[in-house]
């Protein structure tokens, strides 16, 4: 499979008993890593108020990165727009491209203050039959993602992350503004032109991210961006989020056809039992999330058993749990094959997690050496 590229999303993950420091040493090392095993791109999330997750800001981690490595592209896995305005984004990815000109992907999100995407028209999905895609891909039923969006800890995110009394920009309007900034060609409603330095004529290429066949699908579809579907948060409605992509695209001079990137959880180790050792911790971090608790740091495989899990613990992550790629690097690299055949993806995005720093690297390493081999 090495016509399909591999890349990298890391969320930055905190271990019990290790700190945000030792977390932000461990990603560049990756990312460096990485770069030496061929991965195409390595993106870091933007997440807040999560006690396991150190990755709050993609630029400054982007920065970093991009001194410690050399060629791999670096991006943005997503910058969250709900806080952020078009002209502040531009101007961050601007500095770093001034520096590091050519490797940078500004990926781009709903999230942060903003309701969940609900489709704004319906979206032709795949047949799927008893959880399965055609060709056996797991498509777990919908999660409902209501109890986290309406939880006090997002309402304080929003509180603490927008400035009193703002709202956010519509998403598609927020979009042709960064594309306009970018082009240098930005006109305000009455005429004034705004120009970036640096940021306008930045060598970036923009991508959109999403979970659903909703307005971020529909916005990277019908101004001919790259778009990245979230298998990994959102299985169950991945197939429907590339399909709207793909059915709404129209070609622009940075595409002429759609592109799509699938993310995936994937563990790999050197046999398939070593595998679910190491993603024993898996099911307790991602319960954390969907509570509303805010991420735990990544447990070890004894702390997680310690947790006494009820049926509504096992519930809450089944999809997240299910849908997880563990095992030996063959047995990982089938299961991103039927999952590249399901969804047509033009490249796969890799997120791995493990309590040590080592188990992490050597997960990405096998995966890499097995996918080139094919």
């Amino acid at each position: 499979m090495s016509g399909i590229p591999l890349a990298v999303l890391d969320v930055v993950p905190i271990s019990s008993g290790s700190t945000a420091a030792e977390a932000l040493h461990h990603s560049i090392d990756l990312a460096q890593q990485a770069e030496r095993f061929g991965y195409a791109r390595h993106w870091f999330a933007e997440h807040h108020l999560n006690p396991g997750v150190a990755g709050t800001s993609p630029a400054v981690l982007l920065a970093l990165t991009a001194s410690a490595t050399s060629t791999i592209r670096l991006g943005s896995g997503a910058v969250q727009l709900g806080h952020r305005t078009a002209l502040s984004t531009v101007e961050e990815f601007g500095l770093i491209d001034a520096l590091h000109p050519g490797r940078l992907d500004l990926g781009l999100g709903r999230s942060g203050g903003r309701p969940a995407e609900r489709p704004e028209s319906p979206s032709v999905t795949a047949p799927v039959a008893d959880g399965r895609a055609p060709n056996g891909l797991r498509i777990p039923p919908k999660f409902s993602f209501d109890r986290l969006l309406n939880s006090p800890r997002i309402a304080l995110q929003r509180q603490l992350l927008q400035q009193p009394g703002a709202r956010p920009q519509d998403y598609g309007e927020q979009i042709d503004d960064i594309l306009a900034l970018l082009r240098g060609e930005y006109r305000s409603s009455d005429g004034v032109e705004a120009h970036v330095a640096p940021g306008a004529g930045a060598d970036v290429q923009v991508w959109i991210l999403g979970s659903s066949g909703g307005q971020s699908a529909q916005v990277a579809g019908r101004n001919g961006l790259r778009f990245a579907a979230n298998y990994h948060v959102s299985p169950a409605t991945v197939l429907e989020a590339a399909e709207a992509y793909r059915a709404s695209f129209q070609p622009s001079e940075v595409l002429d056809k759609p592109y799509v990137s699938v993310s995936a959880d994937v563990v790999v180790a050197e046999d398939d039992a070593a595998a679910r050792e190491l993603a024993t911790g898996y099911g307790l971090w991602v319960r954390s999330i969907r509570t509303a608790e805010g991420a735990i740091p990544f447990p070890t495989p004894e702390e997680a058993r310690a947790h006494s899990w009820t049926e509504a613990d096992r519930e809450l992550v089944a999809d997240r749990v299910d849908t997880q790629f563990v095992g030996s690097p063959g047995r990982v690299a089938d299961d991103l094959e039927r999952l590249q055949e399901a969804t047509g993806a033009d490249e796969l995005l890799i997120t791995t997690i493990t309590h040590r720093h080592a188990d992490r690297v050597r997960s990405y390493e096998l995966l890499a050496q097995e996918w080139h081999r094919r």
